[in-house]
């Protein structure tokens, strides 16, 4: 249920909703949840990384590119980088972490 349960949250949230679907030793998956206009703030990843959009569109820029992510397209995200994600439209997307 936890795609359900972020909609449900989204419809009153002001950030990004993140929930683990799945994590064992070394790896997690999670589902983020964005409505139009939302951005998860720049961060680095300390963990190798894969975002998929699932549902909708989002843009997502690192030092030196700008990529526009729509349904199904994915992106490995470089270790120890700066990025950030913004929702272009209410969207989901899902982010696998580790070796």
């Amino acid at each position: 249920m936890t795609i359900k349960e972020i909609k449900a949250e989204l419809e009153t949230a002001t950030h990004p909703i993140a929930k683990s679907l799945h994590h064992g030793t070394g790896f997690k998956v999670l589902i983020m949840g964005f409505r139009k206009g939302m951005i998860l703030q720049e961060h680095k990843a300390h963990t190798p990384s894969k975002l998929t959009v699932l549902e909708g569109t989002v843009i997502y820029k690192e030092e030196n590119r700008v990529l526009e992510l729509r349904q199904y397209d994915e992106v490995e995200i470089p270790l120890e980088i700066t990025h950030s994600v913004e929702a272009m439209e209410d969207s989901l997307c899902i982010l696998s972490q580790g070796e």
